[in-house]
């Protein structure tokens, strides 16, 4: 069983699987392919004077392999809620996780689906997001969402952001205690 599935390949939800990852919980992310960012040309992310979007992208998912994180290519058909956490089935694999993070961009079709709540979105062509609270949490105990799909503004640094924020809010129920991760220099 996954500590974390993470649904959404894009800056949010490996900048989840990065933190998940580097704190030692076994992290999947599921990756259709759909993320905004492989159409983008990036010119305002911090630390990065200028980058194509799949490139961005690939960067982020090698560094969270790097961390220990599984990447998997396919889109997440449904997730039911077992006992113990939840089944997350793809076209063709299940996955059993203890908590779920969407991070799928524009795309509400599958939180809809599996009854997690939406409202109106607030960015200029973003139909719909997933209401959460401050930590990220949805209406259904278990399932967090972040990045666009949460309500926050589509650029990549501000995506990754919020992605990394509620991955630590996961990390720390988790660990039943608030989760920091502070490197040195060496």
């Amino acid at each position: 069983m996954y500590d974390i599935v993470i649904i959404g390949g894009g800056p949010a939800g490996v900048s989840g699987a990065i933190f998940s990852a580097k704190a030692g919980k076994k992290t999947l992310v599921l990756d259709s392919g759909k993320s905004m960012t492989t159409r983008a040309w990036v010119e305002n992310h911090y630390g990065v004077n200028e980058v194509a979007g799949p490139d961005l992208i690939e960067t982020g998912k090698k560094q969270a392999s790097k961390f220990g994180a599984e990447i998997v290519e396919g889109a997440v058909v449904n997730i039911t809620k077992e006992d113990e956490g939840f089944t997350v089935a793809t076209e063709n694999q299940e996955f059993k996780a203890k908590h779920i993070l969407l991070a799928t961009g524009a795309l509400t079709d599958l939180a809809d689906k599996i009854g997690v709540k939406i409202v109106p979105g607030t960015e200029p062509r973003i139909k719909s997001i997933v209401e959460v609270d401050k930590d990220g949490r949805t209406n259904i105990d278990g399932i967090w969402a972040a990045g666009t799909v949460a309500g926050v503004s589509v650029h990549t640094i501000v995506t990754a952001g919020n992605g990394a924020a509620v991955a630590i809010n996961i990390i720390s129920e988790l660990n039943g205690e608030r989760y920091v991760d502070h490197d040195i220099l060496k």
